[in-house]
């Protein structure tokens, strides 16, 4: 626990508990909204083929993901490591650009 802390810059085990819990609802909830929101939208494999379908449903779940990481980490009081970690992921994939 003590090289998470150190790596994730947090100072007890309650915030990695805390993080913790937060990654798994917002990993439920974007699985769980996914399915609803490509109904919305009339996307279906059937329409589509199931390459298509799942291609379309895992970037949704991607976007989905990135802004319900942020908000249930508001919402659990860590939003400031939640922030930072999304930054880092999206400069690691090439979405935001680093000043060097």
């Amino acid at each position: 626990m003590n090289k998470l802390k150190e790596r994730w810059g947090v100072e007890s085990n309650w915030q990695i508990a805390i993080i913790f819990v937060v990654f798994a609802v917002t990993g439920s909830t974007a699985s769980y909204i996914g399915k609803p929101i490509l109904s919305f939208l009339n996307i279906t494999s059937e329409g589509l083929g199931s390459f298509g379908y799942w291609t379309i449903r895992i970037l949704l779940l991607f976007v989905v993901y990135q802004f319900l990481l942020v908000f249930f980490g508001w919402l659990f009081g860590q939003h400031k490591f939640f922030w930072n970690f999304e930054k880092k992921m999206l400069k690691r994939l090439g979405i935001i650009k680093t000043k060097n």
